[in-house]
């Protein structure tokens, strides 16, 4: 306490201050008033020692307590509720040191996820780069069949479209988490939406022979941006559509009640093992049943779509009896 130069500076001040005190006192009304006065003053800078001793040892304290949260130990209760500045100060520091424990911690999680994340992109596009650059390697050669050869362009141009798509839905991930989209929420009808989505997989399911059953009354309106809510339902029934075995079934139905809109996808596919169900909709993840081109980022796409329109997703599924997605758009 004594290495303080201002504490120093108040000693000196006031001893000085008290030995005039008490010349004037002796000179003028008598040695003993200026010995009471003398013993007085003592006692007071004393007290006045003791107390600050202890709020130096509690400062002390703090800076201790800041310097262990600094060298990333648990932050500790050092709140009380007692009156005063120094139990305001441990209050403060205290919310002040959790705050900053828990961006920390928000900050190491997101560190991990966008490692993990890059090392999934890079083995997403590690693999059909791969496969292109041999199969490029050989067509250099000049003796290899006609057929082959075709074979081999139409494997690399497959490949180039499924990293087109791949970086394309990165980007679209990306500028949502971002918040760099304005979405353009309208009155539109679910049947707009559901017919304008089944579009890009019509084909396919003609190809495998599924029967699509709509069930949807033109009048459902929701709240949304047409195009991004197309993208969301694409995604969903191309998964249901590659799980859905030949000659199968894949049936939507809609709802309309006062406090919201439900869509229910249903098929008749291999179903969802019940370990993968709490992470389908994880970006990257990919079941115990999909398909090896698949990427893992379809569904994560479609759910973070249907949360900026206010909805939620929801799958139930059984194995070897289908998979049904619960869509609600909440009014």
């Amino acid at each position: 306490m004594w290495h303080n130069v201002e504490y120093r500076k108040f000693t000196y001040v006031f001893f000085i201050l008290l030995v005039l005190f008490t010349i004037v006192m002796s000179a003028c009304v008598s040695m003993i008033g200026a010995v009471i006065l003398f013993v007085c003053g003592l006692c007071l800078y004393l007290s006045c020692a003791v107390f600050t001793t202890l709020r130096y040892r509690n400062i002390a304290a703090l800076s201790n307590y800041l310097q262990a949260v600094y060298n990333g130990q648990e932050t500790m209760d050092i709140r009380n509720h007692k009156e005063g500045e120094l139990s305001v100060l441990k209050s403060e520091i205290y919310k002040i040191t959790s705050i900053l424990k828990q961006q920390s911690d928000t900050m190491h999680k997101e560190k991990i996820f966008l490692a993990d994340s890059l090392s999934n992109i890079s083995h997403q596009l590690k693999t059909p780069l791969t496969g292109m650059l041999v199969m490029s390697e050989l067509l250099q050669d000049e003796a290899l069949p006609q057929e082959k050869r075709k074979e081999f362009l139409a494997q690399i141009q497959t490949q180039l479209k499924r990293i087109e798509w791949l970086v394309t839905t990165l980007l679209k991930i990306s500028k949502i988490d971002a918040q760099a989209i304005e979405f353009h929420k309208q009155p539109i009808p679910l049947t707009t939406i559901i017919s304008k989505a089944l579009e890009p997989i019509r084909i396919p399911l003609e190809i495998k022979e599924i029967n699509c059953h709509v069930e949807c009354d033109e009048h459902i309106l929701i709240h949304a941006d047409e195009n991004w809510c197309i993208e969301a339902f694409v995604n969903i029934f191309k998964n249901c559509m590659e799980h859905t075995p030949v000659k199968g079934t894949l049936q939507i139905c809609c709802e309309d009640n006062p406090l919201q809109s439900i869509v229910c996808i249903k098929d008749s596919g291999c179903g969802i093992d019940p370990e993968d169900i709490p992470h389908i909709f994880e970006r990257f993840y990919k079941g115990k049943n999909a398909a090896s081109e698949s990427a893992g980022i379809g569904l994560s796409l479609s759910k973070k779509i249907l949360l900026e329109h206010a909805a939620t997703i929801q799958v139930e599924s059984e194995l070897q009896k289908g998979s049904t997605f619960t869509i609600c758009f909440h009014k």
